[in-house]
Order: C-alpha cells, then structure tokens, then sequence
C-alpha cells in the first residue's frame, strides 16, 4: 500500500474555521471528524508541526498538543522517524473485510441493506417465453463464453442508442456485474499493479476489482462530487492500472458526475495510461428529469464499462456484461473462463426478449416506484430525524445520509435490536472510516420505510444517550450488505 500524505496547505483549508476555544482542543476535533468521515483517509501521513504551524498561523504548541490528542484518541500514532499517520479507534474496519452476503431476515425485520428492487411486473411471462425457446438450444453444449450472439447484439444496441457505437462483439456476458469486475481485475491488473477505487465505494466491488492480485490505493470523493486536482494526484502517486469510477449514480452516494467533469477525467486518465472500469449499474434509474450525459466512454475510448440487469429490473436476473475496446475483448474472454464458462443460457434468453421487446416500459415502472419510496423516505428522515443531512438524489437507489455525531456502526447494532438491518459507512470505506454516514435504500414498499425510520430513530435516540449496550446476536455472518 502506497501512503498518502496530506499538505500542510491542503490539511489548512480542511480546518478552516475550528474552534479556537481552546484552538488545540478544537483543532483535534476537526482532524477527529476528518478522519472519522474518511476526507482523510487511513494511514495518512500528517503534515510536520512546523509545517501545519505555519499553514495555520497558530503556536507550535497548539498542533504540538492537537497530535497528542489524536494519539490518546486513537485517531492517528507516531512513526519514529517518518512522521504522524491517522488510524482508527479499534483498528481499521475495511470494506474489503466486509464480504457482502445476503440476509436471511426473520419476521418483522425490515432489511435497509440490499439495494435491488423486487421484480416488476411481466416478469415470470418474461420466463415462461424464454422456457419456450430453451429446447432449441438444448443440443448444444451450452457454452457460450463470450455470450450468446443475440444478446451481445441486444446489449451493443443499447450502446448504440446512448451514442457509443458498440459491436456485438465488444461485449462479454456475466453472471452478473460483480463478476464481469471480477473478470476485468482478474484479466488486466496482477499483484504488481494498482487499482484505485474511490471512497465510499460498492464494497463487493473492491474485492472484485483485486481479484487478479491488484493491489488497492483509494481516493476519497467529497460529498459534493470529484474533485480532479485530486484524482489527478492520486494518479500520479499511485500509477494505477485500473480505476474504478461509478460516474452515474454512485453507490452509495447518489452523485452524478458532469459531461465536463467525465471529459476532464478522461484526460488525466490518458496522461496517467490508466484505465477506467466504468460501474453503470445504476444509469437507467433516473428519477428525476435532468438533462441526459453522454456515457464515459464516449469520452475515454479505453474505458471498459460493467452493466447490469440485476438494479434497472431484477436482484434474481443475473446477468452483467462487459463492454470494452477490441483489443481486450479476446484477454478478458479468456479470463472469464477461469472463473466460469458462461452465464446461463435460460437467462440470457430472458435478457435478450426484455431487451427487444418492452425494455423501457419495464425500466418505467421500475422507475416510478423507486421515485414513491424516495420521497416517503425522505419525507420520513424530515419528520423523524430532523438533524441528519443528505442530498436528494435525482437517481439511484438510496440516500447517504451524515449523522449529526460518529456513531454510524453502533447505530446498525442499535437497529438491529429495534428490526431493521442496516449497512453502516465503514462498510463502504475501502480504508476505514465514514462512521458518521449510513446507507437507506429505497428499494422497499413506502410504508414499510415509513415504519424503519420510525424504528431508526428510536435505535438512534439509544445510541446517542449513551444507553446502547453490547451487540446484537445475529443470526448470520457478520457482514450486513448485500448490493
């Protein structure tokens, strides 16, 4: 892992404005809640004291005893030698060490931790017509490593209409988007090399992405969007093979990056000979009306890109794909065939019909629920906890919501006490951090988000009187996150 270090001028205009009274006592908590957010990551290196000293316009003792705050908080130790670096209070609790598995949720429990819809409508006739064609493909092996041919042409078209002329042989079927990230690490980035993903981040995703040995940099993204003098010097520090972007409706953030920003990244990508790994799993749901961006890889002809039908239709249709340049097509086909043969072919004949016959009508309807139980749940937050903010989405599947106060993790042990599961920050910080945010889906009946905010904020009224007690019994593993 390469270590990041903060300048001094940087560290002084993320303090801007600390509580002076007393300045070290407010200087340590403003670096605490940095930290504790993940806007400096783990393991940072801090700036010197006589460098922060002088970019701050305070005594030598002040930084002096703020470090030795952050120390007895467990918030960052000294390295003989090399300097001050940020921790964790309990150690670092990584995304990466917190492998996704689906909950089993008993009777009444409400699971906020799986963003993926039900299935809309049309979708078992959607089956039962795929069944109907599936003989005739029965006497062949049922191998097709790259994807059956009508639905690579299906998938490629849908390219072609967002303006990114795409042949059917750009694209590699999957089970999934997961594995198509999972076939890409694999393929194109090996122990030698580095993958940079943001934070926050689709945890499964950071596995995934390393799968080949990669090793793993982060970047954070501020709630507020990319910041590009940022993200260009994380290229150049790390020299990453592969980046990891989610550009249209972030998991979990909700942000939607600008045709200037996606063409500014493009650019230090190709200054950087980095390649992006494109996650549009989330493109198609946009809830809002708001002027359409052209793909990212209209911009950065390298760009490989993961889609999904398990977010725009269903969690239980399988199926991702990967579309990348040509000259990487045949590498990751047979990278692919290392970890499995091909999707099923029942599913990708379901594929295949949705998308040539009622894709957008289906996406609609998905579109329309997801935008009721947006709004219940951003009417319910309003009424029920009043102090947490977040930004609305215009799309995607769940809010990130920031505490008032740290207590991100206690609070989904609090929860599940009260009935509701929930994915705290940390779970989506590749390098620790983000205990002040929590992830609220709305991929659930209005009514039933309605009841876990109420249950949520009874959780949180626990937490923060200081009442919580030891964890939960749960009934499963310890990971709380599914999508």
């Amino acid at each position: 892992m390469v270590q990041a270090t903060l300048a001094a001028g940087r560290l002084a205009t993320l303090v801007d404005g600390f509580d002076r009274s007393p300045a070290y006592v407010g200087l340590a908590d403003a670096l605490r809640e940095l930290i504790g957010d993940g806007r400096i990551g783990y393991g940072t290196r801090l700036p010197s004291e006589r460098d922060l000293t002088e970019a701050l316009g305070v005594s030598r003792t002040t930084v002096t005893r703020a470090y030795a705050l952050l120390r007895e908080t467990a918030y960052a130790e000294a390295r003989q030698g090399s300097g001050t670096f940020t921790r964790l209070p309990g150690g670092r609790i990584r995304a990466l060490d917190r492998a996704l598995w689906p909950s089993d949720v008993g009777n009444g429990v409400i699971d906020l931790v799986c963003a993926a819809a039900t299935a809309p409508p049309g979708i078992a006739a959607l089956y039962a017509e795929a069944a109907a064609e599936l003989p005739a493909h029965l006497g062949s092996h049922g191998y097709f490593p790259a994807g059956m041919p009508a639905l690579q042409a299906a998938i490629a078209a849908t390219y072609d209409a967002r303006g990114l002329p795409t042949d059917p042989d750009q694209v590699v079927v999957t089970p999934g988007a997961l594995a198509a990230t999972a076939v890409i690490g694999t393929a194109l980035a090996g122990p030698r090399d580095r993958v940079l993903m943001e934070s926050p981040t689709y945890p499964n995703a950071v596995q995934a992405l390393r799968s080949g040995g990669g090793r793993l940099a982060t970047i954070t993204l501020d709630p507020s969007g990319w910041d590009l003098d940022a993200v260009g010097s994380a290229l150049a520090r790390h020299r990453p093979r592969l980046v990891h972007v989610m550009p249209d409706f972030h998991n979990p953030t909700g942000l939607v990056m600008t045709d200037k920003e996606r063409a500014s990244y493009a650019r230090l990508l190709a200054r950087h000979d980095a390649t992006a790994v494109v996650d549009e799993a989330h493109h198609l749901l946009h809830l809002d009306d708001v002027a359409p961006v052209r793909p990212f890889a209209s911009y950065s002809k390298d760009a490989i890109c993961v889609g999904s039908a398990s977010k725009s239709v269903w969690g239980g249709l399988r199926l991702g794909w990967i579309r990348a340049p040509h000259a990487l097509v045949d590498r990751l086909t047979r990278a692919r065939v290392g970890l499995d043969l091909g999707a099923p072919v029942l599913e990708q004949l379901v594929l295949t019909r949705l998308l040539t016959t009622g894709y957008d009508d289906l996406v609609e309807v998905q579109r329309r629920r997801l935008r009721e139980q947006r709004d219940a749940l951003v009417g319910a937050l309003h009424e029920r906890l009043p102090d947490w903010t977040f930004r609305v989405p215009s799309g995607g599947m769940a809010l990130w919501c920031h505490l008032p106060a740290a207590g991100a993790t206690a609070l989904s042990t609090e929860a599940e006490r009260h009935g509701v599961l929930l994915a705290p920050g940390p779970s989506f910080a590749p390098e620790g951090g983000l205990d002040r945010y929590v992830r609220l889906p709305y991929a659930i009946a209005a009514a039933e988000l309605v009841e876990a905010v109420d249950r949520i904020a009874d959780a949180w009224a626990v937490v923060t009187s200081g009442r919580g007690g030891s964890p939960a019994p749960t009934s499963g593993s310890e990971p709380v996150l599914v999508a």
